[in-house]
């Protein structure tokens, strides 16, 4: 192999191991928690926020929010974009609090952040206990 060939070889190499690992970075990675099914009990006070309209709790990685119409809704806390546990809920849609991410409420990216989206759970509310599940 001569020295042009082997530039050329090596300029491949190293364009693909450059997209491979920026592919790989910046891929939607393990969102799955597993099953999620628990119940709150919403007359406890440590889920006091959930009293109150915009208010939100974690419990074991997944956000539990009361949106601004008295809804319950809930997400895992994990970002797409960079698989950091960082996700609210702040202004009636998920946030990441480390890249500013956005999603509505359905788990759909709202911004280049955000576009790989997030899972969400759903919720039934019975009485005062409130059942988070996939």
């Amino acid at each position: 192999m001569d020295r042009k060939e082997f530039l050329k070889n090596l300029g491949f190499g190293a364009a693909f191991m450059l997209t491979a690992s920026c592919l790989g970075g910046c891929s939607k990675g393990s969102q799955d928690l597993g099953p999620v099914d628990f119940t709150i009990d919403l007359t406890d006070s440590q889920y006091a926020a959930l009293t109150q309209n915009e208010g939100y709790v974690v419990i074991d990685r997944v956000v539990v929010a009361r949106d601004i119409n008295g809804n319950y809704v809930a997400a895992t806390q994990l970002c797409s974009h960079e698989d950091k546990y960082k996700i609210i809920y702040k202004n009636d849609e998920w946030f990441c609090t480390d890249h500013d991410a956005r999603f509505t409420l359905e788990g759909d990216g709202i911004n280049g952040n955000g576009s790989k989206g997030i899972t969400t759970y759903q919720t039934v509310l019975d009485g005062n206990m409130l059942n988070v599940f996939s």
